[in-house]
């Protein structure tokens, strides 16, 4: 007890401490009041939650302290902890603040309010730790016994819960973590599975699936049946290190990718167009449309995945590389007219790439810091249909909007995109083309 009380009795003085030098030091940027803060009760801040009296709170949460004099408060602490004050939330009678998203190293259960004249104010509340977020893995095929980097937040190890991570129902041995990310050596034995994480404040199973096959459309090695089906038709190769077999490339590590991303179908696309050459248009096994293969109804709460590998001599520096789904209504593969199902259809053609109206996702990574690599290792990107699948070709936002008709084919395009890189001559590989959940 005298233990605990010590504690307090720190905190209390290390607050104080800190709010009297800030006022000292600081321009007065609250109201000049010389009343102590009260507190009459803490609720969620939203109008229709208002009547939802509150007594604790997750770590980042926002929250309405009602009261009297809020203005007087200088610095607001959540246990050892400081919180963030914003003058346009704060009124004599309510104070909107987020609760710190840093674990507490002493825990008081207590809010201080501390305003110039070194006077501190608690309250009652308990800051809340969420159970772990589980949000992408590095590499979602990696192969056993090689590690791999979990990413999400509130990763706590506790020594009587200790941290742990599982892939489907085999622990994993955990190589180094921090709050928000995770070394973990993938097990002997893992197959196809969630991947959980655990904490003392609680479990999380993760969307996404170690070595996923829900929603695979082209895995280049015969289980979809699906490749390239188009005008040119990349190389399909395969090597020790690929995740599954085979793998497509983009570039071939000599060609040329000038700075501005000119176009070259022949070397820098894939190309997956529905249909055939029969009258009317068929949709055969290898040329079925795509939302027949995988269910696109909720598309924008799904991402699509694939695993790509660049290596560090063949780094790409220039052209987005465009993921571009279009309807029946923009490219066929076979001869214009109509198809079984009596839609008019065009046939081949590659003019709808260009346009502003058909919204694609254009993925460049090498616009944060150069030429960019993945020293030759596999890696997963995810793109997120929703928030992903939004441009034109030319970088701006497209004028149109997606529809689940529109995934029934794939382009694969390394050209222009709107922003101009370095010449390079990059080589891609890209595997495992899916769309899941995200």
């Amino acid at each position: 007890m005298k233990i605990k009380r010590y504690f307090k009795w720190m905190i209390c003085l290390t607050v104080a401490t800190l709010a009297f030098t800030a006022c000292e030091d600081q321009p007065d940027a609250f109201e000049n009041t010389g009343g102590l803060p009260e507190v009459s009760y803490i609720r969620l801040p939203y109008a229709a939650s208002s009547d939802s009296l509150i007594v604790s709170g997750y770590m980042g949460n926002t929250i309405c302290m009602v009261g009297n004099n809020l203005t007087s408060i200088r610095r607001l602490y959540f246990n050892d902890q400081e919180a963030t004050l914003n003058t346009s939330y704060i009124t004599g009678s309510t104070l909107l603040v987020d609760i710190p998203n840093t674990i507490p190293g002493v825990v008081s259960d207590k809010i201080y309010m501390v305003n110039c004249s070194n006077d501190t104010v608690t309250y009652d509340f308990h800051v809340s730790v969420p159970a772990p977020t589980v949000r992408t893995m590095s590499f979602e095929y990696a192969p056993v016994g090689s590690v791999v980097t979990i990413n999400g937040d509130y990763f706590i190890d506790d020594p009587n819960v200790p941290l742990s991570v599982k892939f489907g129902e085999i622990p994993a041995v955990i190589d180094h973590f921090t709050k928000t990310a995770i070394d973990v050596v993938v097990p002997e034995g893992a197959t196809e599975s969630a991947v959980t994480v655990e904490t003392v404040y609680g479990a999380t199973k993760s969307v996404f699936h170690y070595r996923e096959s829900r929603g695979l459309m082209f895995d280049f090695d015969g289980i979809t049946g699906l490749g390239n089906h188009g005008w040119h038709n990349v190389p399909i190769e395969t090597d020790a290190d690929a995740p599954s077999g085979n793998y497509i490339m983009l570039g071939d590590g000599a060609t040329l990718m000038a700075a501005e991303g000119p176009w070259n179908d022949g070397k820098f696309a894939f190309e997956y167009w529905p249909g055939d050459w029969s009258t009317p248009t068929d949709y055969p096994a290898d040329g079925i449309r795509l939302f027949d293969l995988v269910d696109f109804n909720d598309f924008k709460n799904m991402a699509i995945k694939f695993e790509m590998c660049i290596p560090a001599e063949y780094a790409w520096g220039a052209g987005a590389l465009q993921v571009i789904f279009a309807g029946t209504d923009k490219v066929t593969l076979g001869n214009a007219g109509t198809d079984i199902y009596g839609n008019a259809v065009p046939g081949p053609n590659n003019t709808y790439f260009q346009n502003s109206e058909l919204p694609r996702a254009l993925y460049r990574p090498w616009t944060v810091s150069g030429p960019y690599h993945t020293n030759g290792k596999w890696i997963t990107v995810t793109l997120p249909i929703a928030t992903e699948f939004i441009y034109a070709f030319e970088g701006g936002i497209a004028t149109g909007a997606l529809k689940k008709t529109d995934f029934a084919s794939l382009v694969l395009f390394v050209v222009g995109g709107g922003i101009s890189g370095t010449d390079c001559t990059p080589l891609i590989k890209i595997d495992n083309i899916r769309a899941v959940p995200n």
